[in-house]
């Protein structure tokens, strides 16, 4: 529905109690955020360890026989 240029109300004053209440409840906002972020981040952190660690065995597991195949390989000439 469009308004006729007489129906314009310009908007009303805010005032000091809902600046402050505003206020309040960015930050507490901010703090969620904040909260939020940081636990994604350890959460990442953490499977980040868990997937190292992982490799890390796989690779010392394979490495005697990668060693094995490298020494049995012959030169051809």
């Amino acid at each position: 529905m469009t308004k006729t240029p007489g129906e314009f109300k310009p908007p009303t004053p805010i005032t000091k109690a809902e600046r402050e209440a505003r206020k309040a409840f960015r930050q507490l906002d901010a703090k969620k955020a904040m909260t939020e972020n940081e636990i994604a981040q350890k959460a990442f952190a953490a499977n980040r360890e868990r997937l190292k660690t992982e490799r890390l065995k796989r690779e010392a597991a394979e490495t005697p026989v990668a060693a094995k195949k490298a020494k049995t390989k012959k030169k051809v000439p």
